[in-house]
């Protein structure tokens, strides 16, 4: 178990290494030869009062990784509702209950980014800061901005508001264009190949493993050969059998 953690731990590595476009970045605290204990760090959304600033996240891989979730809290002090302002631990159900084995330490700091965007006041970790985001919402904004400034690194001045919601914007911008440029009997060609692709296989349920960096025919392989049910393309949980053996597959073990 402990070599299929390392094993997998030098992978997911060197895929965040390979992705510049996402800005996530983690690397080994103690040097290359331990990839148990990282340091993460992703730039301030945009459009919030993170923008501008880098945020460091201490990074602990348990034995059971990964099947258990990653250990992990903010070294960068933050104002946020669910991260602590004293300890920087975290309140997110994606190192906790939402956790499968097929999540990514990547994926776990994307999480953490997106939970810059939209607070959780209402299952806070730091109720102080939970209380002051629900009844003074711009003294929230103006103690936030003010640590970003202090302990992240952000400029001074305000946040950009027409960069706020851009990757939402430009997605359904391309959204709309497919829709309405490409002819219909195209589209329908399109979605048959997707299907075949897939080999009936829901497509959710192979994206969620090409997350960890395999493409999207490897995956399926992996499906075939460990018998993985394609319940009429239906998007469902695997157990835990077959988490690990299909990433035992993917991993080539």
């Amino acid at each position: 178990m402990a070599s299929n953690r390392i094993r997998r731990m030098r992978k997911e590595i060197a895929d965040i290494h390979a992705d510049s476009h996402s800005q996530i970045n983690a690397e080994p605290v103690g040097g290359d030869d331990d990839v148990t204990h990282l340091r993460g760090s992703f730039p301030g959304p945009p459009g919030t009062p993170y923008e501008g600033g880098t945020y460091n996240i201490d990074i602990k891989i348990p034995e059971m990784y990964p099947f258990r979730p990653p250990t992990m809290k903010f070294e960068t002090k933050v104002w946020h509702p669910n991260v602590s302002s004293q300890t920087g631990a975290i309140c997110l159900d994606t190192l906790s209950s939402a956790w499968t084995p097929v999540l990514t330490v990547k994926s776990a700091l994307l999480s953490l980014q997106s939970l810059l965007c939209t607070p959780e006041p209402k299952d806070p970790q730091d109720a102080e800061v939970a209380n002051m985001f629900l009844r003074k919402p711009k003294e929230f904004e103006r103690v936030a901005r003010e640590w970003a400034v202090l302990y992240a690194g952000a400029p001074r001045g305000e946040t950009s508001e027409s960069s706020k919601g851009a990757a939402e914007e430009t997605q359904e911008i391309a959204q709309d264009n497919v829709a309405q440029f490409v002819p219909h009997h195209a589209l329908k060609v399109f979605k048959l190949t997707l299907s075949h692709r897939y080999d009936g296989y829901n497509k959710e349920l192979v994206d969620r493993f090409c997350s960890m960096g395999f493409d999207v025919e490897r995956v399926v392989g992996a499906f075939q050969l460990v018998g993985v049910d394609r319940r009429g393309g239906q998007d469902y949980e695997l157990n835990e059998g077959q988490m690990g053996d299909v990433t035992s597959q993917l991993l080539g073990e």
